[in-house]
């Protein structure tokens, strides 16, 4: 059985964690390089003890530390063999799952042998030549081994090396660098990758920082900008974030940052690149935090400037919509990080959330307390300026990330103060957290989390429910008051009632810290008062939440009085009027309420409250039950069963509830409880709620078995007899699968007795003789489906009798019972180490009791049905009546749950006793000839035969607990009745298979008993016990953790832990057992009706194959050949079914591995599989072709070589001697896989000839197969084969040339790899390629002008040698280059095989076969999407050709010449040019690395035909294929291989009279294509942006399209950095400043251009008439311009422009868009104008930026104008909160507050929502100044500019409006509409501020008083303002009405809102 069910408890708990997305090692720093470094000691396992002693608590005696580790020991031999004999599948692989298992018991290696295992493990993760499979099952062992860091501290313990993880990642990611892509060598998945090195990252050593640069940074450039993306993405996966040693301060992370910030700011406007430093960054904090050698500041690690850049990166990636700003980042800088994409880390695994947390949580320390730029000062600011977004009716995009951030935020600060308080974190105490900064902290997320639980995500709600609980653990007194001041009003039914599942909900989190908190504990019984209600059958959601927070409470809170006996505290007086007096507090204070019982209240009042509110707790009892049964009463009956409908959710949580709180109960409740459920249990049957109610009945009898039992049996064993005797009850069959009426009393009752009898102990001896009877009467009296019931009563007995389990469920131990409870029990939590369980061993008595229950049931059963199928019963099989089908399922479901009951009692020694083959020696393989081979012929049939299939491997059990021995007559009875069931099973499979088989009713439950007598043997697995518990523990277990606390669990969960750990021993116990006689019968008769005709039966059985063979050692190689024969005769007699059930069996099931494994069967099941997938029949095809997969797995070739380090496994070898068993394993592995690649080639060979002549769908699929069988890197592959393929190129039917072209390229490609590698498998697997023209160049890294001379060199055609790479030099130079020799001499070696199957192929390739194919290149592609320049036709031809060159083929070159004019033609037809584009790619492509005159002769060839055509014949239709044609032979590679083409393209200048615009534009096109894909080699530039900057002003639209994107591609492409060496580059950045030098400044000549270009703009406006509707070299120029600035600025060299935005772009653009007769231009402009504030600037950069948005907004003669600055003002304010100088957004309020009183309406209304929107996101000290300084301002201008009083007898002129104002009415108007404006500004800056700030009210009163009467626009403007603050306010406006005073409320009585009476 698979190892991964039983996972490490610890790991299944980290994966627990809320939202599984954290794991833990990725939050908390390492035990550091610092502690204690010295005198660890080796043997110790763990650095920090076990919490909880597992061993200690269990009920019996268990081995000793000595048994395990000499278990352990053993199990390393193995491993240990199994790795140096080479077999990994299955041998390594087996003893992995051993390895697993064994540490899944809690057993724990010595830190030396897990320290040998991790490094074994990692070796083997990344074995060249290993397995794909195999290697990511030990990647898996690595990541178990490393999960935790209290095993090995980084630094101390162990460290990795990055480079073997650096080579995997390499070949994916920078292929070029590695010389050729193998397509055939599959590699490891990514996903693997980049988790392991998550894992080892923390154990990279920071002296290898230094090296990593070295070898990283050369590969960095931005020309390239894959490259850029790639390094990046492997310095976040590899970068070493471990603090260094003390005194190597040139490794400390400040030197180095500066760097890092460079190398961010290279790629701006990148989201990717943001994710990766942010992750790199906060990884630094965190492991740095420890190191007390690593300086330390109020910003952590990091530099002010620093900090200021990261808090700007993190309000960009919190996607916070501003105004109409567009992102801030620019999807096509990240389009091009090509195959980097696959080195991001899995976003939902790591939240972008998650790395922002825990940057500033581990930069947090109490320095930060007193600064005003700290980490902690910038936190608060950021959640202040985003508050309002997370209100609930402010949703969207960026709701769940906030959430997510905060709930991170809270749970890393938690973590840090638990474990620093524990002292598992161990740092200078300097940086600890201490209790103002936790204040600080707290405050900071408080109102964003209140207003989160409210959210309408659910997702929302769940982060903000976390983060609450977390916030109230760090501080109780702060959270708890404004909690419960929210939590009354919903739960006294005030407010919506979403808000109350809220709530409850929110008290659900609150619950267990409420009761340890004093003065807050005396409000939890009220609260359980005020929570009943929820119980509601009408809303069940809040049933459930309600139940989840009884249970909660009940888990902390003992139900008893504590008044008893007490005179002081008299009933619930005292209780309920301090209750209402805080209540009434609470609502008189509202929201921000305090309430400090720590100081306010003592402690012996605060007892005797306590004491008197728990008198009302019978009540609560009593009124809880009530409800319960109600509700139950009430419950729609379940859909169906396992739906996860409501109603089943409720009955699953109601147990749930019940156990804490029947525990809780003190003896007097618990006797009522007791009563009112017997009453009710007694007088009611509800039948939907029979479930429900009989797990109640279980809990109450779990917690007081004897009181329980002794009320309730008598009850329920009366009324059955007396529903069988006197109602006639289950006296006849029924029909369905519904309980009839007049059966469902009789069903309640035996369903409340089964689960009053399970798991209840020893108690049910009292009762033995009752029980027993009433079993024996109920099986002799019942049909139909009541017997069901019955069997499961029988069920649930033995189970209760033979099981160990604890009977424990109290909240305390005995002893505190003794004493008595008193109010310090509340909440008070157990200590795991000191814990005394109750547990239940079965007695000699329960076993007898059991085995004579087993016994008599079992043998009525047998007799029963040994008559029903021998026609000797009275009820008769008449073929009409369902009788004798009912009993014989009723029998058969009897005999499976009697043997399941019995399970733990069942020994899998006797059950495998007398086996087929008896081995000396346990690892022996014991063969048998299965297939029936005679003995000779067996040899080569048993070498490829699976070992691991028959093989009996040793097993180690530990003690469980097994009560019985062999000398036990009891012991041999129960075994002998399990053999009969078996024999009966069998003789009822044959009975129904021959008599009855379309009798579909009995196959199910016959198929499920087979499935229990397999696999029921020592434990209940066909229940699956251990999941369901473990699954039920964690969801209880859930509420209790808390980051950085261990097991602080409620008493009865911790018994429930050691509960679960008995199960896993036992389930460690259940290993596969031998063979013996009936099994294997059983098991063909399973196989048999795998092949049933009818689907259902097929079904069954298939299931219980399955599991039954993973019980059994040596089933599978039994069961496959009838499987296989009978898939053999379906598919030869056409019968689905049996083609269906073969299928389904032999490849979708387990039995697939073994197929895979055991070539013995492959062959046949593969031919068998072929011949299949022609059925016509849809079903079998839909199967077929996602079985195609699996199949063509099965022909992977088998491990060859793995190359593993000697010394790393030999660390793990045994002390004896086991050379022979690694020489005879060896021998017997190499064996197989000799004769296995026989066998494939041999089937290779009969595929082959198969597909040459089978229907095309088949051939296909058999193609398939073969291309993966049939390629070998010895023998790279059979003439039969490569004649099927060659030829298969120019099949008739599409679909095999496509599939044939991918096998051939496949082929090509195989023998070039094996040939680079030098023919040798070693250098293949381990990447190493040698090409003969590549040589490493040596740079004049040191020579000044050495960049300039290697650049110049690009201009020139000649070049000694060609330098594909575009890295080398762009960032940094290295000591050496790759390149290439421009005239090889040498071409590729090739061996003999390889020559030779060259040959061979090139003996089909005659003119013929290049006509055909050149045909089928031309025709009608099939579809549009396909119509495109196929890369894949290109590919094969470049081989093809490249054997033509070699004239190896029968075509001569002159003949291929004449086919390709032919095929080209005319040149009129798009297909043409299509095939000639692939052609000509392939022709020039495959000269590469070929001699030069070879070159020049297909060049000169070439070339004029392409050159004419790029002269003449591009056309819309088919210009795309030639823009590929020239990626194909440029991109990668240097411009002087292609030189012609190069330098005829940079030869194009624009024509200004011609008027066929495509072709220029076509032209430019293809000239942006050359400059993108050669980047900065492209050196012939000059020329080519003159004549461009020349004629901007170009006519046609499509021209300066492809115009405006050329120049920004070209100047892109200029940039780059070059310095000399890492060292250098690294200095210059540190000396810069603390976050780099800027990149991208403007070189003189291009601020000139640029002035230049927007200096003629200005004289063309000049030029143009207003007006003009015709175009102009104004508009022309002007788009051709903003199309270049567009791209630029898209891009992440957009800080080029900085310093040009001020004066010259911002004036030019806001012309622009002032022209009206050209939409383009205007909406082009617009565009632009927007980029400018999303570019990032560093700190000072924007100083004139803003002081020329300031002038524009107050002095432009042009509305427009200003109002549009005014977009970008709102955006720089929010983007650069962190940067902006105090002084610089001081200046940015004034200007929108001048520009309140602009003359023009709109920019007036466009001043006021900027000013509402600078506010809300100012932080709190100056949103507090300015709102102070606004209010004074406009309240003054409102006052001190009255409206004059009317004249009396002007009213009628007034009136009609039609009179002119004056200018000084026009004055008055306009400062009164800005002060409205401004004031409104003010109170719109807090639309969901609840209560209002105190000041709103006053200017509400002052708008509402001073204005609200004015005419126009003012008194419009105080409407709405007025209407829309109610209108925010719908939900919480009861409240906010509170913060009015009478007056004021009066003022605005009438205005705000309408009075009822007008």
């Amino acid at each position: 059985m698979d190892g991964t069910r039983e996972r490490l408890a610890e790991v299944v708990a980290s994966l627990e964690r809320r939202d599984g997305a954290v794991n833990s090692r990725a939050t908390s720093p390492g035990l550091g390089v610092s502690s204690q470094a010295n005198g660890v000691n080796e043997s110790m396992a763990r650095n920090r003890p076990r919490t909880f002693p597992y061993f200690r608590y269990l009920p019996y005696e268990i081995e000793d530390e000595a048994q395990r580790q000499k278990n352990f020991q053993d199990i390393l031999k193995h491993f240990y063999v199994a790795v140096e004999a080479g077999d990994f599948a299955p041998g390594a692989l087996h003893w992995t799952r051993e390895i697993r298992n064994w540490m899944g018991l809690k057993f724990d290696p010595t830190k030396e042998q897990r320290l040998r295992l991790v490094k074994l493990y990692y070796e083997l993760a990344l074995a060249p030549g290993l397995d794909i499979t195999a290697s990511e099952r030990f990647s898996n062992m690595f990541m178990v081994l490393t999960k935790r860091k209290h095993y090995l501290r980084p630094g101390v313990d162990l460290t990795l090396d990055w480079r073997p993880l650096y080579r995997e990642l390499k070949i994916l990611v920078l292929p070029s660098e590695v010389g050729m892509l193998h397509t055939t060598n599959v590699k490891r998945s990514v996903r693997t990758i980049t988790k392991l090195c998550t894992f080892a990252q923390l154990y990279f050593d920071p002296e290898a920082i230094p090296a990593m640069l070295e070898e990283l940074l050369p590969h960095f450039s931005a020309s390239f900008a894959e490259g850029g993306f790639a390094v990046v993405g492997l310095l976040n996966l590899l970068f070493p974030t471990a603090p260094v040693l003390p005194g190597r301060d040139e490794l400390l992370p400040q030197r180095y940052l500066p760097a890092m910030f460079h190398l961010w700011s290279l790629m701006n406007r990148s989201r990717i690149f943001d994710t990766a430093f942010l992750d790199v960054f906060s990884r630094l904090a965190r492991d740095s935090l420890v190191s007390a050698n690593v300086p330390f500041s109020e910003c952590g690690i990091f530099t002010q400037e620093q900090t200021s850049l990261i808090f700007t990166a993190v309000l960009r990636m919190l996607d916070i919509p501003v105004g109409q700003a567009t992102s801030p980042y620019s999807g096509s800088v990240d389009l091009s990080a090509g195959l980097a994409i696959i080195l991001e880390r899995d976003s939902k695994k790591h939240p972008i959330a998650h790395h922002i947390a825990r940057w500033i949580v581990m930069s947090l320390s109490p320095a930060c307390l007193n600064s005003s730029t700290s980490v902690l000062r910038r936190l608060e600011g950021l959640i202040q300026a985003v508050e309002t977004f997370f209100h609930p009716s402010n949703s969207g995009g960026w709701t769940r990330t906030l959430h997510q951030l905060v709930y991170y935020l809270a749970d890393f600060f938690v973590m840090r103060w638990n474990r620093e308080k524990s002292g598992e974190m161990d740092m200078p105490d300097k940086r600890k957290l201490d209790d103002p900064l936790k204040r600080r902290f707290v405050l900071c997320l408080r109102e964003v989390v209140f207003m989160g639980i409210y959210s309408k995500s659910g997702t929302a709600m769940n982060f903000a429910l976390s983060t609450l609980q977390s916030l109230a653990y760090l501080e109780p007194e702060l959270i708890l008051p404004g909690a419960l001041q929210r939590i009354y009003p919903s739960m006294q039914g005030l407010v919506e009632v979403h808000r109350t599942t809220s709530s409850l909900r929110a008290l659900q989190v609150l619950s267990r810290i409420m009761v340890r908190t004093k003065g807050f504990r005396c409000h939890v019984t009220t609260m359980l008062g005020l929570a009943l209600p929820g119980i509601d059958a009408n809303d069940l959601e809040k049933t459930l939440y309600t139940l989840s927070y009884i249970q909660s409470v009940c888990y902390s809170v003992p139900l008893y009085d504590l008044t008893e006996g007490r005179d002081d505290v008299g009933g619930s007086m005292l209780a309920s009027q301090w209750i209402g007096s805080e209540v009434e507090r609470m609502e008189q204070e509202g929201i921000n309420v305090e309430l400090d019982y720590r100081s306010g209240l003592d402690e012996k009042t605060e007892e005797l409250i306590l004491r008197s509110s728990t008198s009302t707790l019978a009540e609560f009892v009593s009124a809880f039950l009530g409800k319960v049964f109600t509700l139950l009463e009430n419950l729609p009956d379940a859909a169906r069963v396992r739906s996860g409908s409501p109603e089943e959710n409720v009955i699953n949580t109601l147990p749930a509830t019940f156990t804490p709180l029947l525990a809780a109960l003190s003896p007097e409740l618990y006797s009522m409880a007791l009563n009112k459920v017997a009453d009710f249990i007694g007088n009611h049957v509800v039948h939907q709620a029979r479930d429900a109610m009989a797990f109640i009945c279980s809990a109450l009898c779990k917690v007081n078995p004897t009181k329980a039992l002794r009320r309730l049996i008598p009850v329920l064993i009366s009324s059955i007899r007396t529903e069988i005797d006197e109602n006639g009850a289950a006296s006849t069959r029924n029909t369905g699968t519904d309980v009839l009426p007049r059966d469902r009393g009789l069903v309640w009752s035996i369903s409340m007795l089964s689960m009053c009898v399970v798991h209840v102990g020893d108690a049910v001896l009292k009762h033995k003789q009752e029980l027993f009877d009433i079993a024996n009467y109920m099986q002799r009296k019942c049909k139909g489906i009541p017997t069901v019931h019955v069997s499961n009563f029988v069920h649930h007995l033995l189970l209760n009798l033979t099981g160990t389990y604890t009977v424990d469920y109290a909240l305390y131990e005995k002893d505190v019972y003794a004493r008595g409870l008193c109010p310090d029990d509340w909440g008070m939590i157990p200590d795991p180490k000191s814990l005394n369980i109750a547990w239940h061993v079965p007695s000699r008595n329960e076993v007898e009791f059991a085995v004579e229950l087993f016994k008599s049931q079992g043998e009525g059963a047998i007799q029963e049905l040994t008559a029903l199928t021998s026609g000797t019963s009275h009820i008769k099989r008449d073929g009409t009546g369902k009788e004798w089908s009912d009993e014989v399922s009723r029998n058969l479901v009897l005999v499976r749950l009697l043997l399941s009951g019995v399970s733990v009692l069942f020994d899998a020694e006797a059950a495998s006793k007398e086996p087929v083959a008896t081995s000396d020696d346990a690892m022996d393989d014991a063969m048998e000839g299965v297939d029936g081979h005679a003995p000779e012929e067996q040899d080569l049939e048993a070498s490829v035969v699976e070992a691991e299939e028959n093989e009996k491997k040793p097993t180690y059990k530990y003690p469980a607990g097994y009560v019985l021995t062999d000398t036990d007559p009891l012991y041999h009875e129960l075994h002998h009745l399990r053999e009969q069931s078996g024999e009966l099973l069998h003789a009822v499979h044959d009975f129904l298979t021959h008599k009855q088989e379309d009798d579909i009713a009995c196959f199910g439950p016959l198929y499920t008993a087979y499935r229990s007598w397999f696999i029921d043997v020592g434990i209940e697995r066909s229940a699956h016990v251990l999941d369901r518990v473990t699954r039920l523990l964690f969801a209880d277990i859930h509420p209790y953790k808390l980051s950085g606390l261990r097991k602080e669990y409620p008493r009865p969960l911790l018994l429930r832990r050691a509960n679960l750990y008995h199960l896993q021993r036992l389930r460690h116990n259940s290993y596969p057992r031998g063979k013996t006689r009936l099994t294997e019968t059983l098991l063909l008769d399973l196989a048999q009706s795998s092949m049933s005709s009818y689907t259902e039966v097929r079904r069954n059985a298939q299931s219980a194959g399955e599991a039954a063979l993973k019980a059994i050692i040596g089933g599978r190689p039994l069961v496959i050949p009838p499987l296989l024969q009978a898939l053999e005769k379906g598919v030869k007699e056409n019968d689905f079914a049996l083609i269906k059930g073969g299928i389904y069996s032999l490849i979708f099931g387990g039995l697939s591995k073994t197929i895979g494994r055991d070539w013995r069967f492959t062959p046949r099941v593969i031919k068998a599989f072929i011949s299949a997938s022609t059925a016509d029949k849809p079903s079998v095809q839909r199967l077929c072709s996602t079985a195609t997969l699996q199949i063509m797995d099965f022909g992977r070739p088998m491990e060859r070589m793995v190359i593993l380090d000697k010394p790393v496994v030999q660390s793990i070898a045994p002390s004896e001697d086991v050379t022979d068993k690694i020489d005879e394993r060896k021998a017997k592995v190499s064996k197989k896989r000799r004769n296995v690649e026989i066998k494939m080639a041999a089937l290779s060979d009969d595929l082959v000839e198969l597909a040459k002549v089978s229907h095309w769908k088949k051939a296909s699929r058999t193609a398939a197969i073969v291309i993966t069988l049939g390629l070998r890197f010895e023998s790279i592959a059979s003439t039969k084969m490569i004649d099927l393929m060659t030829r298969g190129v120019i099949d008739t039917h599409p679909g095999l040339r496509g599939l044939y072209g991918g096998a051939m390229v496949a082929l090509f490609s195989l023998i070039n790899s094996r040939a680079t590698a030098q023919h040798k498998y070693e250098n293949y697997i381990t990447d190493k390629v040698h090409l003969p023209a590549k040589i490493q160049v040596q740079t004049e890294w040191d020579d000044p002008e050495w960049t300039n001379r290697y650049l110049a060199s690009f201009a020139q055609p000649e070049a000694e040698y060609y330098v594909d790479h575009d890295h080398p030099g762009w960032l940094v130079w290295d000591k050496t280059m790759p390149a290439y020799k421009a005239n090889p001499k040498a071409d590729i070696e090739y061996d003999d095989v390889e020559q030779e199957t060259l040959n061979h192929i090139g003996q089909i390739l005659d003119r013929q076969w290049f006509s055909t194919l050149f045909d089928y290149f031309k025709q009608e592609p099939r579809d549009a999407g396909s119509d495109r320049f196929r890369v894949t036709n290109a590919m094969l031809l470049q081989y093809a050709f490249q054997l033509v060159h070699r004239e190896s083929t029968v075509a001569s070159f002159a003949e291929i010449q004449t086919e390709i004019a032919r095929v080209f033609g005319d040149g009129t037809d798009k297909h043409q040019h299509r095939a000639a584009a692939e052609i000509f790619g392939a022709l020039l492509t495959s000269t590469t690395d070929k001699p030069l005159d070879l070159r020049s002769r297909i060049w000169q060839y070439v070339f004029p035909i392409v050159q004419k055509v790029f002269a003449d014949g591009l056309t819309p239709e088919n210009s795309s294929y030639w823009v590929t044609f020239l990626h194909m032979l440029l991109q990668g590679n240097d411009p002087r291989r292609a030189w012609p083409l190069v330098e005829s393209l940079a030869l194009f200048r624009l024509d200004m009279s011609s008027n066929a615009a495509f072709k220029e534009s076509s032209k430019i096109q293809l000239l942006q294509q050359c400059v993108t894909d050669l980047g900065w080699h492209f050196q012939l530039e000059k020329p080519v942006l003159e004549d461009f900057l020349a004629h901007l002003d170009h006519p046609y639209k499509g021209v300066r399209e492809a115009m405006g994107t050329t120049l920004a591609s070209l100047f892109r492409t200029r940039y780059h950095e070059s310095y000399k060496d890492v060292e250098t580059f690294m200095t210059s950045q540190r000396e810069a400043s603390s976050i780099g030098s800027p990149p991208y400044q403007p070189s003189e000549e291009f601020s000139q251009t640029i002035h230049d270009v927007f200096e003629r703009l200005e004289q063309w406006r000049h030029q143009r008439t207003p007006g003009q509707q015709t175009p102009s070299s104004y508009t022309s120029g002007g788009k051709t311009v903003l199309l270049w600035l567009d791209s630029a600025l898209s891009s992440f060299e957009c800080t080029e422009f900085l310093r040009f935005f001020p004066n010259v772009f911002m004036g030019q653009l806001l012309h622009m868009m002032d022209v009206k007769e050209d939409q383009e231009l205007q909406s082009l402009a617009y565009h632009v104008f927007r980029h400018i504030p999303n570019i990032p600037h560093r700190l000072g950069e924007d100083t004139e930026l803003i002081a020329s948005l300031i002038r524009i907004g107050t002095q432009s003669p042009l509305w427009h104008q200003r109002l549009r600055v005014l977009i970008n003002m709102q955006v720089i304010f929010f983007r650069r909160l962190f940067l902006l100088p105090h002084e610089q957004q001081q200046n940015l309020y004034d200007c929108v507050a001048t520009m309140l009183e602009d003359s023009q309406l709109e920019v007036r209304l466009g001043a006021s929502s900027t000013l509402s929107g600078m506010i809300r996101c100012s932080p709190i000290e100056m949103r507090t100044t300015m709102i102070e300084t606004l209010n004074q301002q406009f309240t003054k201008m409102l006052v001190d500019s009255p409206l004059p009083k009317k004249a009396k007898g002007n009213l009628s002129a007034r009136s009609t409006g039609t009179n002119t104002p004056t200018p000084e009415q026009s004055k008055l108007v306009l400062t009164r509409h800005a002060a409205v404006l401004g004031l409104g500004a003010l109170v719109q800056a807090f639309p969901y501020t609840s209560p209002p700030p105190s000041w709103i009210p006053g200017v509400l009163t002052t708008l509402a008083n001073k204005a609200n009467n004015d005419p126009g626009m003012v008194g419009k403007s105080v409407k709405s303002i007025l209407s829309d603050f109610k209108k925010t306010r719908q939900d919480t406006w009861q409240m906010d009405l509170k913060a009015f005073t009478q007056e004021q409320a009066e003022d605005l009585d009438g205005v705000l809102w309408r009075s009822y009476f007008v």
